[in-house]
């Protein structure tokens, strides 16, 4: 059942061969339509002009060829990368529906915007060596005309992973696999780790990983407005509002055993605007789901996981809001500019904040302390307990540090395997994902809106192979597990 769900997923094609919704037509036929039945309204009215009855500007569309659930730095990549990539300009309508405009609670301007290649699947080194690039020639990208150059105030100073004795044979296979994959890391003894560095403690340290280029870290707001600006100067729409329920049709088929197989498609998305009972249908071809934390509630609005226990109907997607601490502190012996982004054998992680001895770190917690994930409140007590003590052992200058402000955001944490969900969902054939990327998604964002859009527009992924990450592996129990998170 699951291998016939899958090929009639995969081979459905590119998205420019259907791009009508379900009433037939294309987008543009319509807005010519719309435009012809406006000319004959005016032409009996008195004035002449087009007066509507009421504002309906903040209004989504009544039809848009793709819906984006999601207008955080993954969405707008995705929106950007399907008008860059589409066969000719206007040739598809994008619509990107984000309920809060402000992106006060967004995962994108909470991050602390890191980007590294040193993780433990070819794949996320693939992901992050692309974005890189993009982030280092971003006005190449996502330059708009009159508009200043965008500048993401990229800091190039390295990660700095450190291991213990029973991790320094993992990380000696991880470094092996990044070189391999075109990534500039290397390997450091405790020694060759304290010349570089003394102001660290090298106690419980056998090795440590350092990259030579292209990590580092950057301003994730300025990437946001960056993306933003541009996918709207392409043509892309923009809604406030939330999704509250989609429309969709059924189709029963029979695979090779015999087994009836229920396909959906959406045809509708039902938007609720802001501050209102009002909502407003829309119709589309394609949903990609960018909802970050809140993607499994997206999901299930769709019926994914609805279906009998262990079956593929019944697999839900396993990606849900886990609240992460970040803490500001000044220390004005801490370690200069040379210092690298740090992440200790304990997990607790830092690194530096401009230029007057300040810096910003943290630790996740353990499956035991996860956080209520209903507020963004800060925990102060997690950092005197669980943070504040590895930072001294680690950097004894620390000890001595002095807490100025802190935030909380949030992971949209895959509980599966702590990666990403990229592509189409085998059974309800025209929603896509872009989501539980576990703390990662910042820095794979520019990568992972190419690979949707490739998928989206030509029915596969052309310049990064990230089948691994499709939403089938739930069903089949094949983990893609990443290590390097935190």
């Amino acid at each position: 059942m699951l291998r016939t769900g899958l090929r009639l997923t995969l081979c459905r094609g590119p998205l420019i061969r259907g791009l009508g919704t379900r009433r037939g037509g294309t987008t543009w036929d319509w807005d010519e339509k719309v435009s012809k039945i406006k000319k004959k309204v005016q032409s009996v009215l008195p004035g002449g002009a087009w007066d509507p009855l009421y504002d309906t500007s903040h209004l989504p569309p009544e039809r848009s060829d793709v819906v984006i659930v999601g207008g955080g730095v993954i969405g707008l990549s995705v929106a950007y990368w399907l008008k860059r990539l589409e066969a000719q300009r206007g040739a598809i309508r994008v619509l990107v529906v984000e309920r809060d405009h402000t992106y006060s609670q967004a995962s994108t301007g909470l991050s602390v915007g890191g980007i590294r290649q040193q993780f433990s699947l070819p794949e996320n080194v693939q992901l992050s060596l692309f974005s890189v690039n993009f982030l280092r020639n971003i006005n190449e990208y996502l330059a708009v005309v009159d508009a200043p150059p965008l500048d993401l105030q990229f800091n190039p100073s390295g990660y700095l992973l450190l291991a213990s004795e029973k991790d320094a044979a993992i990380m000696e296979s991880n470094v092996k696999m990044q070189r391999q994959e075109g990534a500039k890391v290397c390997l450091m003894s405790p020694e060759q780790l304290q010349n570089k560095f003394p102001w660290i403690n090298t106690e419980g340290v056998a090795l440590a990983s350092y990259g030579m280029e292209n990590e580092g870290w950057f301003d994730p707001w300025c990437l946001l407005q960056g993306l933003r600006q541009k996918a709207q100067s392409m043509g892309v729409l923009f809604c406030q509002g939330e999704v509250t329920r989609f429309i969709s049709s059924s189709l029963h088929v029979e695979d090779r055993s015999g087994e009836e197989v229920t396909l959906k498609r959406i045809h509708e998305v039902h938007v609720k605007m802001d501050n209102s009972l009002e909502y407003q249908p829309v119709e589309c071809a394609i949903v990609i789901n960018t909802a970050g934390a809140w993607s499994g509630h997206i999901a299930e609005l769709a019926g994914i996981g609805q279906g009998p226990p262990g079956t593929l109907a019944g697999t839900k997607l396993p990606v849900e809001p886990r609240k992460r601490y970040v803490y500001v502190w000044h220390c004005p012996q801490g370690p200069g500019l040379e210092t690298p982004f740090v992440l200790d054998t304990s997990g607790t992680y830092f690194r530096r904040e401009g230029l007057g001895n300040n810096y910003l770190g943290g630790c996740s917690p353990t499956e035991e302390e996860e956080p209520d994930p209903g507020n963004l409140e800060v925990d102060h007590a997690f950092f005197q307990d669980k943070v504040w003590p590895h930072l001294a052992q680690r950097v004894p200058a620390f000890e001595t540090l002095k807490v100025r402000s802190a935030w909380a955001g949030y992971y949209d944490y895959n509980t599966f395997d702590q990666n990403g969900v990229v592509g189409p969902h085998p059974l309800v054939i025209n929603m896509y994902f872009a989501t539980g990327f576990s703390g990662h998604g910042l820095q794979q964002a520019p990568a992972v809106g190419r690979a949707v859009a490739e998928m989206v527009l030509e029915g596969s992924f052309k310049t990064i192979d990230l089948s691994p990450f499709l939403f089938s592996r739930f069903y089949l129990g094949e983990k893609m597990e990443e290590r390097n998170i935190f």
